[in-house]
């Protein structure tokens, strides 16, 4: 069998890639709507703001230490904590009546997803034939791609329908079905010996370009993600859900071919484009805000974020052995988690300060910044396709 004949279609393959649809789908429902359930606490955007950002550190402190664990070869019981984790947060807002006890809850929920999608990430790239990494690593994003397309406006259509309580138990419910998905799965156990605990074992060098590259794109994204639903509320467009629905047929169009693209010619092409393309969103929603251009910003920001991802994730991961994959996945998840996080975090502040407009159009600065850190290290680091097919690397 050829290389790129090796086979990529497993049932483990199509049971990960539907777990890690569910968790992002209760992932993005609580991120599109967060805002909404703060303002029904009597909170601020600045405080949904702070409670992105706390989400996301939580996140950030513990992913290293998840990465560690997996690199000894718990898979299965990280994937199976993490799941547990976001199916009982969402029933902890539902009992919130503070908004300090929500926040604490979504502390509690960033862990749990750190652990779920670490290692949801880790088993997929177990998974995958290194001939067809890139391609693999693009249908594997079909999962949050569809998830991104469906997540926010069944968030909101719960929320505006059938109030909060719906919401939490939908969210909840599908995390402890993914539970039942795993239980099929046969993957077998791992048996690896645990490095010693320290700095170096738990990031990977590797994977920090490609981490940081993602991170400063997704200052924009984060900020998008965030609160989208609530300017297209106050601004009189089409509902947050329209906008994510386009945005996301968009993105797992360009998961399904982009895969490929990056294991046959790298993956510059992605970095410039999609940040040109995020950038030019951001500019159009801050000073030509209508529906013209709210639905065409939904198809860039589409492309934007559906090619630069995966095409970042596999750029981090591919050259990770097996035994250092988790640490890997988690240096990158650890950039996602950031991006989310701060772009979250300024974009709240940034609104209560001046307004929408003023956020969108310095948020965007993100995105040329992101090229540049790509042009002055990605490219040249021996972690990148492009370099590594320019000096004959396999």
């Amino acid at each position: 069998m050829s290389e790129m004949n090796e086979k990529l279609w497993t049932k483990n393959f199509v049971l990960i890639i539907v777990i890690n649809f569910f968790v992002f789908l209760n992932h993005l429902m609580m991120l599109s709507t967060f805002p909404f359930y703060i303002e029904h606490l009597h909170g601020t955007e600045a405080l949904a703001g702070i409670a992105a950002v706390m989400f996301s550190f939580v996140a950030v402190i513990v992913r290293p230490f998840i990465g560690w664990i997996l690199d000894s070869g718990k898979r299965r019981s990280l994937l199976v904590l993490g799941l547990l984790g976001m199916g009982f947060m969402p029933l902890g807002y539902l009992f919130s009546a503070l908004v300090v006890s929500a926040l604490l809850c979504r502390m509690v929920h960033g862990v749990a997803l750190a652990c779920a999608n670490t290692a949801s990430n880790t088993i997929a790239s177990d998974l995958l034939p290194k001939s067809r990494f890139g391609e693999g690593m693009g249908y594997f994003g079909t999962s949050i791609a569809l998830s991104t397309a469906t997540a926010p406006a069944l968030g909101l259509f719960l929320m505006n329908q059938f109030g909060f309580r719906a919401l939490f138990l939908f969210s909840a419910a599908i995390c402890f079905v993914s539970l039942m998905l795993l239980a099929v799965m046969d993957i077998k156990p791992t048996f690896m010996e645990r490095e010693k605990l320290k700095v170096s074992t738990l990031f990977d060098e590797n994977a920090i370009p490609g981490s940081a590259i993602l991170f400063v794109f997704l200052l924009s994204f984060g900020a998008l993600e965030n609160f989208l639903a609530k300017f297209a509320a106050e601004s009189g467009l089409p509902g947050g859900g329209v906008f994510f629905c386009v945005m996301a047929l968009v993105l797992l169009f360009v998961r399904m071919i982009m895969g490929k693209i990056v294991d046959s010619c790298g993956e510059g092409c992605f970095v410039y484009s999609c940040n040109l393309a995020m950038l030019i969103a951001l500019l159009l929603l801050a000073f030509l805000p209508n529906t013209a251009t709210y639905l065409l910003s939904a198809v860039l920001v589409g492309y934007g974020f559906g090619g630069i991802a995966p095409a970042m994730q596999a750029v981090a991961v591919y050259s990770a052995p097996p035994a250092r994959r988790g640490a890997a996945n988690s240096t990158y998840l650890c950039g996602y988690d950031l991006g989310f996080g701060f772009g979250g975090g300024i974009a709240g502040w940034l609104i209560s300060v001046e307004g929408y407009a003023t956020m969108f159009a310095v948020i965007s600065l993100a995105n040329i910044l992101s090229v540049v850190l790509y042009v002055c290290w990605g490219r040249k680091h021996p972690s990148s396709f492009s370099y590594r097919r320019k000096h004959g690397l396999s």
